[in-house]
């Protein structure tokens, strides 16, 4: 089992780094291989609605940066922790481009995975972030892991985080709870309990 930490910070080893890694020595402690994928700090596009996605075998018909690579990776991958630094009250405009146009056009290789969010701020903003982050799970049928507190890390550098206790207990316990959801799921899975069927999506649209 494998579990993509996502990155998507500015700053590849700041803030929002030191608190993925302290979720991941806990996934590593219970025998979870992780990897933790840092988007970067280029240009990302957003997403344009176009709909080429859905002939372009489930990927980004934009493919000049990391979106594509992301829903690779996601493919291989049993359950995701995303991370974002709070910008105004929000997660960063990178890791929202990338999750725009992963999820729209790789939703298969998300659908039905465990994942957390998980930010950091200096002092605010947190929680707004967070329900950002959250929405992309769960508008994909993803098992939303949480912890005994909201996901999130308080500093301005990332020594200020490994002196909030709190905010790293909260991250060490959804490493635990996420290892513990997969391996659930992976016994399940051993006796005969597959994923629910999925309807045909529906639309309603409200003005006609």
């Amino acid at each position: 089992m494998k579990v993509l930490l996502v990155n998507g910070a500015p700053h590849e080893k700041g803030c929002t780094y030191t608190a993925l890694c302290e979720v991941e020595k806990e996934l590593n402690n219970a025998g979870i291989d992780t990897e933790i994928f840092w988007l970067g700090n280029k240009q990302v596009r957003g997403c344009i609605g176009c709909g080429k996605c859905a002939d372009n075998d489930h990927h980004c018909i934009f493919d000049d940066d990391v979106v594509n690579v992301l829903v690779d990776k996601a493919k291989e991958s049993d359950g995701f922790v995303f991370g974002s630094a709070v910008h105004y009250a929000a997660p960063s405009g990178t890791i929202c481009a990338v999750l725009d146009r992963a999820f729209y056009s790789g939703s298969t290789n998300f659908r039905y995975k465990p994942a957390a969010a998980v930010v950091s701020c200096r002092r605010a903003g947190s929680t707004a972030a967070l329900d950002v982050l959250n929405k992309y799970m769960t508008i994909s049928s993803m098992p939303l892991v949480s912890s005994g507190y909201w996901n999130m890390v308080h500093g301005a550098k990332a020594d200020d985080v490994l002196k909030d206790e709190e905010g790293l207990q909260t991250m060490r316990t959804i490493g635990k709870n996420m290892a513990w959801l997969l391996k659930c799921i992976d016994l399940g899975k051993q006796n005969g309990i597959e994923r629910p069927a999925s309807e045909k999506k529906l639309r309603t649209n409200f003005i006609r």
